[in-house]
């Protein structure tokens, strides 16, 4: 029995840890594996941080805000140019119509008032059918000319086209469409710059006052003239119309104009010709009556507004002097 108990669990060995300082030996009932010996050198070792990436970020922020200033300076430049050309009166306009092949700025359902939008969509009508009748004034010609009429009537019908078209956009209808858009401008509509009926109350601001009742007035004189533009060349526009549906044989060609004379003359030796030249009678037919209906509501348009814009333009000049 006594060989049984000969080595005792709990004695300790005798072993100097100091001895073999690069190995550490295991324990003897231990599960863990050892640990790997530490590098020598290890604990004294230091970790050099590179300035140079502190420099370049304080490099980038520095390029940042001279951009950013940069930009705040011509963002500032941009502003007063816009701000320039708003004082001067100069519109920049966006060039949407046709959307197929944008000429011209035209937007009736933002610039026009809605009491207002059908008469313009009317006039608008007008100058397309215009277009239209010169249009058709060329084709006609032209079957006139194969059938032996000559070239000098094919010739006139494309001066006539080539002249009206642009002619009557510039003279009658843009002026009508910049009149009616002032008239929202400076009469009291929901999107006006000006609305004389708000400023009633400010007492306080007498001088900004007379000089926004100066504007408006400008405005209300800018449109008249506007107005007169358009009736001067719209009953041009109206009396060629007429003319043409007649064409008499004296000022024009007779033939160059597909009017009821010509066409019962062809009726006789072309009758195709004959026919061409009836539907463009019937067209400049619709378009003379079409555009003496737009006359006349634009000119009882102009009388009634204009009284409206004459009792607001009372009613500020009195409160301004009371306010004084």
């Amino acid at each position: 029995m006594a060989g049984r108990y000969d080595s005792n669990p709990f004695e300790e060995e005798d072993v100097n840890p100091f001895a073999n300082p690069g190995t550490v030996p295991p324990a003897a009932n231990s599960r863990l594996s050892p640990l790997p010996p530490e590098p020598a050198g290890y604990r004294g070792a230091t970790v050099d941080i590179p300035l140079d990436n502190a420099k370049d970020i304080k490099a980038k922020e520095k390029e940042l805000q001279a951009k950013e200033a940069e930009l705040k300076k011509r963002e500032q430049e941009l502003k007063r140019r816009e701000d320039a050309v708003a004082r001067a009166g100069v519109v920049v306009e966006e060039k949407n119509w046709p959307p197929f092949f944008p000429l011209i700025h035209h937007d009736i359902a933002n610039e026009i008032p809605i009491h207002q939008q059908k008469l313009q969509y009317v006039a608008f009508t007008t100058y397309l059918g215009l277009v239209l009748c010169l249009t058709w004034n060329v084709v006609a010609v032209t079957t006139a000319w194969i059938k032996g009429e000559g070239p000098t009537i094919w010739f006139l019908a494309i001066i006539y086209f080539l002249s009206g078209v642009p002619g009557a956009y510039v003279l009658w209808y843009r002026p009508l469409y910049r009149a009616m858009s002032g008239y929202v401008e400076f009469l009291g509509d929901s999107r006006t710059a000006l609305d004389i009926d708000s400023y009633m109350g400010m007492v306080n601001c007498q001088q900004e006052h007379i000089n926004n009742l100066e504007l408006g007035c400008n405005g209300l004189t800018d449109s008249a003239l506007k107005f007169g533009w358009f009736f001067m060349f719209y009953m041009l526009h109206i009396a060629f119309c007429i003319f043409a549906s007649v064409a008499p044989p004296i000022v024009f060609k007779g033939k160059s104009l597909t009017g009821i004379l010509p066409a019962v003359d062809l009726l006789n030796g072309h009758a195709l010709v004959g026919i061409f030249y009836l539907i463009g009678f019937g067209l400049f037919c619709l378009e003379s009556l079409l555009s003496i209906w737009v006359i006349q509501q634009v000119y009882m348009y102009f009388r009634g507004s204009g009284k409206a814009a004459e009792i607001k333009r009372d009613a500020a000049r009195g409160t301004v002097m009371q306010a004084f």
